[in-house]
Protein backbone atom coordinates (compact mmCIF):
# COMPACT_ATOMS: atom_id res chain seq x y z
CA UNK A 1 0.00 0.00 0.00
CA UNK A 2 1.25 3.47 -0.91
CA UNK A 3 1.66 6.00 1.90
CA UNK A 4 -0.56 8.85 0.76
CA UNK A 5 -1.69 11.74 2.94
CA UNK A 6 -2.85 14.42 0.54
CA UNK A 7 -4.44 14.65 -2.91
CA UNK A 8 -4.08 17.79 -5.04
CA UNK A 9 -6.85 18.49 -7.56
CA UNK A 10 -5.59 20.67 -10.42
CA UNK A 11 -8.25 22.71 -12.23
CA UNK A 12 -7.20 24.76 -15.29
CA UNK A 13 -9.92 27.28 -16.12
CA UNK A 14 -10.67 29.35 -19.21
CA UNK A 15 -14.06 31.00 -19.75
CA UNK A 16 -16.14 28.54 -17.70
CA UNK A 17 -18.44 30.90 -15.82
CA UNK A 18 -21.50 28.72 -16.51
CA UNK A 19 -20.04 25.57 -14.97
CA UNK A 20 -17.25 26.55 -12.59
CA UNK A 21 -19.22 27.10 -9.37
CA UNK A 22 -21.16 23.83 -9.83
CA UNK A 23 -17.96 21.92 -10.55
CA UNK A 24 -16.25 23.46 -7.53
CA UNK A 25 -19.08 22.40 -5.22
CA UNK A 26 -18.85 18.85 -6.58
CA UNK A 27 -15.09 18.74 -5.97
CA UNK A 28 -15.53 20.09 -2.45
CA UNK A 29 -18.24 17.52 -1.70
CA UNK A 30 -16.21 14.46 -2.67
CA UNK A 31 -15.00 12.45 0.33
CA UNK A 32 -11.54 10.93 0.08
CA UNK A 33 -11.71 9.26 3.47
CA UNK A 34 -8.62 9.97 5.59
CA UNK A 35 -6.83 11.76 2.74
CA UNK A 36 -6.49 15.52 2.81
CA UNK A 37 -7.78 17.39 -0.24
CA UNK A 38 -6.12 20.41 -1.83
CA UNK A 39 -7.70 22.31 -4.73
CA UNK A 40 -5.48 24.33 -7.08
CA UNK A 41 -7.33 26.51 -9.61
CA UNK A 42 -5.46 28.37 -12.35
CA UNK A 43 -7.43 30.87 -14.38
CA UNK A 44 -5.91 31.17 -17.86
CA UNK A 45 -6.97 34.80 -18.37
CA UNK A 46 -10.73 34.27 -18.69
CA UNK A 47 -12.76 37.14 -20.13
CA UNK A 48 -16.35 35.99 -19.47
CA UNK A 49 -16.66 36.79 -15.76
CA UNK A 50 -14.96 33.62 -14.55
CA UNK A 51 -12.24 35.62 -12.81
CA UNK A 52 -14.75 37.61 -10.80
CA UNK A 53 -16.55 34.39 -9.89
CA UNK A 54 -13.32 32.85 -8.64
CA UNK A 55 -12.88 35.59 -6.08
CA UNK A 56 -15.96 34.33 -4.25
CA UNK A 57 -14.57 30.77 -4.14
CA UNK A 58 -11.37 31.61 -2.31
CA UNK A 59 -12.88 31.22 1.16
CA UNK A 60 -11.64 27.71 1.87
CA UNK A 61 -8.12 27.19 3.26
CA UNK A 62 -7.84 24.07 1.08
CA UNK A 63 -8.31 26.12 -2.11
CA UNK A 64 -5.56 28.09 -3.86
CA UNK A 65 -6.32 30.26 -6.89
CA UNK A 66 -3.81 31.66 -9.36
CA UNK A 67 -4.27 33.96 -12.35
CA UNK A 68 -2.42 34.11 -15.66
CA UNK A 69 -2.03 37.61 -17.05
CA UNK A 70 -2.54 36.33 -20.60
CA UNK A 71 -4.06 33.23 -22.15
CA UNK A 72 -1.37 30.54 -22.40
CA UNK A 73 -3.32 27.27 -22.66
CA UNK A 74 -4.16 24.18 -20.63
CA UNK A 75 -0.61 22.80 -20.54
CA UNK A 76 0.74 26.10 -19.21
CA UNK A 77 -2.02 26.33 -16.59
CA UNK A 78 -1.17 22.81 -15.41
CA UNK A 79 2.52 23.70 -15.10
CA UNK A 80 1.53 26.56 -12.82
CA UNK A 81 -0.76 24.28 -10.80
CA UNK A 82 1.91 21.60 -10.39
CA UNK A 83 4.40 24.13 -9.04
CA UNK A 84 1.93 25.06 -6.30
CA UNK A 85 0.59 21.58 -5.50
CA UNK A 86 1.76 19.80 -2.34
CA UNK A 87 -0.18 16.53 -2.62
CA UNK A 88 1.21 13.00 -2.89
CA UNK A 89 -1.23 12.32 -5.77
CA UNK A 90 -2.23 14.92 -8.37
CA UNK A 91 -5.54 14.78 -10.27
CA UNK A 92 -6.33 16.83 -13.37
CA UNK A 93 -9.91 18.12 -13.44
CA UNK A 94 -11.33 20.20 -16.29
CA UNK A 95 -13.58 23.06 -15.21
CA UNK A 96 -16.56 21.94 -17.31
CA UNK A 97 -19.05 19.29 -16.21
CA UNK A 98 -18.05 16.55 -18.64
CA UNK A 99 -16.30 14.55 -15.92
CA UNK A 100 -17.65 13.68 -12.47
CA UNK A 101 -15.46 14.28 -9.37
CA UNK A 102 -17.45 11.51 -7.66
CA UNK A 103 -15.14 9.10 -9.53
CA UNK A 104 -12.01 10.19 -7.63
CA UNK A 105 -12.03 7.34 -5.07
CA UNK A 106 -11.96 4.58 -7.71
CA UNK A 107 -9.40 6.49 -9.79
CA UNK A 108 -7.06 6.84 -6.81
CA UNK A 109 -7.39 3.19 -5.79
CA UNK A 110 -4.77 1.68 -8.18
CA UNK A 111 -2.14 4.07 -6.79
CA UNK A 112 -3.11 3.42 -3.18
CA UNK A 113 -2.85 -0.32 -3.83
CA UNK A 114 0.63 0.07 -5.30
CA UNK A 115 -0.40 -1.06 -8.78
CA UNK A 116 0.18 2.16 -10.71
CA UNK A 117 2.21 5.35 -10.94
CA UNK A 118 -0.23 6.98 -13.38
CA UNK A 119 -3.97 6.39 -13.78
CA UNK A 120 -6.16 7.33 -16.76
CA UNK A 121 -9.93 7.57 -16.47
CA UNK A 122 -11.10 5.97 -19.72
CA UNK A 123 -14.29 7.03 -21.49
CA UNK A 124 -13.89 4.12 -23.89
CA UNK A 125 -14.24 1.30 -21.39
CA UNK A 126 -17.64 0.10 -20.22
CA UNK A 127 -19.31 3.01 -18.42
CA UNK A 128 -22.27 5.36 -19.04
CA UNK A 129 -21.59 8.17 -21.50
CA UNK A 130 -23.51 10.75 -23.47
CA UNK A 131 -23.99 9.92 -27.18
CA UNK A 132 -22.39 12.81 -29.07
CA UNK A 133 -19.94 13.91 -31.82
CA UNK A 134 -18.89 10.92 -33.97
CA UNK A 135 -15.96 12.71 -35.63
CA UNK A 136 -14.59 13.83 -32.29
CA UNK A 137 -14.82 10.21 -31.09
CA UNK A 138 -13.11 8.94 -34.26
CA UNK A 139 -10.32 11.51 -33.93
CA UNK A 140 -9.72 10.47 -30.35
CA UNK A 141 -9.55 6.81 -31.37
CA UNK A 142 -7.00 7.62 -34.08
CA UNK A 143 -4.77 9.66 -31.76
CA UNK A 144 -4.92 6.94 -29.12
CA UNK A 145 -4.03 4.31 -31.73
CA UNK A 146 -1.07 6.37 -32.96
CA UNK A 147 0.16 6.79 -29.39
CA UNK A 148 -0.15 3.05 -28.81
CA UNK A 149 1.78 2.25 -32.00
CA UNK A 150 4.74 4.53 -31.27
CA UNK A 151 4.85 3.69 -27.52
CA UNK A 152 3.91 -0.01 -27.72
CA UNK A 153 0.91 0.28 -25.37
CA UNK A 154 -2.74 -0.73 -25.33
CA UNK A 155 -4.25 2.46 -23.90
CA UNK A 156 -7.93 3.03 -24.74
CA UNK A 157 -8.29 6.81 -24.17
CA UNK A 158 -5.22 9.02 -24.47
CA UNK A 159 -7.13 12.32 -24.65
CA UNK A 160 -9.08 11.85 -21.42
CA UNK A 161 -9.03 14.73 -18.95
CA UNK A 162 -8.72 12.40 -15.98
CA UNK A 163 -5.02 11.79 -15.55
CA UNK A 164 -3.79 11.05 -12.03
CA UNK A 165 -0.16 10.62 -11.08
CA UNK A 166 2.14 10.27 -8.12
CA UNK A 167 4.22 13.30 -7.20
CA UNK A 168 7.37 11.37 -8.12
CA UNK A 169 6.32 11.42 -11.78
CA UNK A 170 6.96 15.18 -11.89
CA UNK A 171 10.61 14.60 -11.08
CA UNK A 172 11.09 12.88 -14.45
CA UNK A 173 8.31 14.24 -16.65
CA UNK A 174 8.05 17.92 -17.57
CA UNK A 175 5.97 19.02 -20.53
CA UNK A 176 6.65 21.87 -22.95
CA UNK A 177 3.24 22.06 -24.65
CA UNK A 178 1.22 25.08 -23.57
CA UNK A 179 -2.14 24.06 -24.96
CA UNK A 180 -3.97 20.79 -25.63
CA UNK A 181 -0.70 19.23 -26.79
CA UNK A 182 -0.20 18.49 -23.11
CA UNK A 183 -2.33 15.32 -23.40
CA UNK A 184 -0.21 13.45 -25.99
CA UNK A 185 3.11 14.86 -24.73
CA UNK A 186 2.45 13.76 -21.15
CA UNK A 187 1.32 10.31 -22.31
CA UNK A 188 4.34 9.74 -24.53
CA UNK A 189 6.74 10.86 -21.81
CA UNK A 190 5.32 8.73 -19.01
CA UNK A 191 5.39 5.76 -21.39
CA UNK A 192 9.01 6.42 -22.40
CA UNK A 193 10.01 6.64 -18.73
CA UNK A 194 8.41 3.28 -18.03
CA UNK A 195 5.88 4.43 -15.45
CA UNK A 196 3.12 1.94 -14.67
CA UNK A 197 -0.09 3.19 -16.31
CA UNK A 198 -3.48 1.90 -15.20
CA UNK A 199 -6.92 2.59 -16.72
CA UNK A 200 -10.23 2.85 -14.89
CA UNK A 201 -13.62 3.18 -16.67
CA UNK A 202 -15.40 6.48 -16.05
CA UNK A 203 -18.74 7.97 -17.00
CA UNK A 204 -18.69 10.88 -19.44
CA UNK A 205 -21.17 13.68 -20.08
CA UNK A 206 -19.60 15.29 -23.15
CA UNK A 207 -20.82 18.66 -24.34
CA UNK A 208 -21.32 20.04 -27.83
CA UNK A 209 -19.52 23.03 -29.33
CA UNK A 210 -22.68 25.06 -28.79
CA UNK A 211 -22.40 24.19 -25.10
CA UNK A 212 -18.81 25.38 -24.90
CA UNK A 213 -16.51 22.56 -26.07
CA UNK A 214 -13.17 24.10 -27.07
CA UNK A 215 -10.97 21.42 -28.66
CA UNK A 216 -11.14 21.33 -32.49
CA UNK A 217 -9.75 19.39 -35.45
CA UNK A 218 -6.77 21.78 -35.49
CA UNK A 219 -5.81 20.56 -32.02
CA UNK A 220 -6.09 17.01 -33.33
CA UNK A 221 -3.72 17.78 -36.21
CA UNK A 222 -1.22 19.33 -33.79
CA UNK A 223 -1.54 16.26 -31.56
CA UNK A 224 -0.28 14.01 -34.39
CA UNK A 225 2.86 16.14 -34.69
CA UNK A 226 3.25 16.23 -30.88
CA UNK A 227 3.05 12.43 -30.56
CA UNK A 228 5.67 11.83 -33.24
CA UNK A 229 7.98 14.64 -32.13
CA UNK A 230 8.18 13.72 -28.47
CA UNK A 231 8.46 10.00 -29.19
CA UNK A 232 11.14 10.24 -31.86
CA UNK A 233 13.11 13.43 -31.28
CA UNK A 234 12.68 14.85 -27.77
Amino acid sequence: MEKVKKVSILIPVFNEQATLSILYKKVMAVSLGPLQKEIIIVDDHSTDGTREQLQSLNGSPSTKIFYHEKNLGKGAALRTACKEATGDILIIQDADLEYSPEEYPKLIEPILEGKADVVYGSRMLSAPHRVLLFWHYLGNKFLTLLTNVVCDMNLSDMETCYKLFKREVLQEVQWKSNRFGFEPEFTVKVAKKGFRIFEVPISYNGRSYAEGKKITWKDGAKAVFTILWFRLFD
